[in-house]
């Protein structure tokens, strides 16, 4: 079993940032892919980003490439979100995942563990 917590979330202005944080606990940190979802009222949950189990690959999604940066910390067993020039199409609950593979994925079916999410607002 693997528990995730976020963290992070608030209210923010456009243009703003926001760091949110996932810590893991139950397994092994080094031993899954990571990834961060995102689900806005009325909208299915999409992909943001990912990291691989090793971080040396990460990818994301169209709407937040250059403007979101996913990391890992495996002393803290905490991958992080850090979320810059912060649009109102980003406001959202904010996910994180685990899956047990090397790399990441984009679909959430292919995440075994998911945290309870933290809410994002971005006021215009």
């Amino acid at each position: 079993q693997v528990q995730l917590v976020e963290s992070g979330g608030g209210l923010v202005q456009a243009g703003g940032s926001l760091r949110l944080s996932c810590v893991a606990s139950g397994r092994s940190f080094s031993s899954y892919a990571m990834g961060w979802f995102r689900q806005a009222p009325g909208k299915e949950r999409e992909f943001v980003a990912g990291a691989s189990r090793s971080d040396d690959n990460t990818i994301y999604a169209d709407s937040v490439k250059g403007r979101f940066i996913i990391s890992r910390d495996y002393a803290k067993n905490t991958v992080y979100l850090q979320m810059n020039s912060l649009l109102p199409e980003d406001t959202a609950v904010y996910y994180c995942a685990a899956r047990f593979a090397y790399s990441t994925e984009v679909f959430r079916g292919g995440y075994d563990y998911w945290g309870q999410g933290t809410q994002v607002t971005v006021s215009s």
